[in-house]
């Protein structure tokens, strides 16, 4: 019924005297019970009490016994019985669902600040020409050591992979960066970035933060000690898409102003001095370890190389590296047990 409707009013419930006569004759008054039931009852009700207090006692006696008799085999390491030993299992599956479901968001609150958007140009040409190839890259890295960055050597080096780049190089011409900075979330002021460390196997390197004081301090993230098993969750955190990826996310008015300079390096700047640099997270599944390759179904793009996927536990496992078209399945990435190394390598440098 709404609040404050008032109801109807109805037809009032007959009294005793209105029942029907057929309930209730004159001739069929309630006859007196004899004095011999209260006293049977008496002694019914004093039966029950003093049965209900010997099955309490028996019931606390028999807690009291299990206790003594499982409290020195726990304490002793005895194996518990398999019913106890099938709801501490239910319970720890309902647990580690729990932070697989989290996962995400925890990653995200936890170490969004330390995953930085990279933006840099670079050229490729011949001493005393006009450069034959002079173009943008975009990418992620993060932070896995203080003022070291870990992201793809396609990032780093971007004329790595490119066949016309390669092809003017074996011919003789020199590829130079002309600028790369790292934008962080929170930060309104880029980063300018040098080569630390370039693997000369795989798509990793590691580049070193020219002045850390320009962030706030930031959280390294933490390395698993091994990529995982095909199966397991997978959370992939970057800027696929790159400018272009975060002016689409931003407001109104924002988005229209920015909308046709997605690839200027002011507008990423003006993203971070608005607090709009901010990665995105897409979830997977580990479909497949081939030596220092991972493959798996969370998706990206352009933009999220070198970013982290982590495992269910918020660890790093692997950087992002490539993806194939046409298959959704085909993401790629780097095993962490090939940073290592060129994580080392890198400190070293430092030291």
């Amino acid at each position: 019924m709404p609040e404050g409707q008032i109801p109807e009013p109805g037809t009032p419930e007959p009294q005793a005297s209105q029942l029907p006569s057929s309930r209730l004759q004159p001739s069929e008054a309630p006859i007196p019970a004899p004095a011999s039931t209260h006293e049977t009852s008496e002694v019914s009700e004093s039966w029950q009490f003093m049965m209900q207090g010997i099955m309490g006692v028996a019931l606390l006696l028999g807690a009291i016994a299990m206790f003594h008799y499982y409290a020195p085999m726990a304490a002793e390491g005895v194996p518990p019985s398999d019913l106890q030993q099938q709801v501490h299992e239910l319970n720890s599956q309902v647990a580690e669902l729990q932070q697989e479901r989290a996962m995400p968001a925890t990653v995200l609150n936890r170490y969004r600040n330390s995953i930085g958007y990279i933006y840099g140009v670079y050229q490729v040409g011949f001493a005393d020409q006009k450069p034959a190839v002079r173009a943008r890259v975009s990418g992620t890295g993060f932070l896995v050591a203080n003022g070291l960055l870990a992201t793809n050597r396609h990032v780093a080096e971007p004329w790595y992979g490119d066949p016309e780049a390669e092809s003017l190089i074996r011919q003789g011409a020199n590829a130079t960066l002309e600028s790369v900075v790292v934008f962080f979330p929170g930060s309104p002021t880029p980063v300018n970035l040098s080569r630390a460390a370039v693997s000369s196997t795989s798509d990793l390197a590691v580049l070193r933060m020219e002045n850390t004081l320009a962030v706030p301090q930031l959280t390294v993230l933490p390395l698993a000690k091994s990529p995982g098993s095909p199966g397991d969750l997978v959370t992939v955190v970057g800027y696929p898409m790159g400018i272009a990826g975060m002016v689409a996310k931003s407001p109104n008015g924002i988005y229209a102003r920015l909308a046709y300079r997605h690839n200027d390096i002011t507008a990423a700047s003006e993203l971070a001095a608005l607090s709009l640099i901010r990665p995105s997270a897409t979830c997977g599944h580990l479909g497949d370890v081939v030596g220092d390759k991972l493959i798996y179904d969370a998706p990206t793009a352009h933009g999220g190389s070198g970013g982290p996927v982590f495992n269910s536990k918020g660890e790093v496992i692997g950087i992002n590296s490539a993806y194939m078209d046409g298959f959704s399945g085909g993401t790629l990435g780097i095993s962490v047990d090939s940073l290592r190394p060129l994580l080392n390598a890198a400190e070293k440098q430092t030291k």
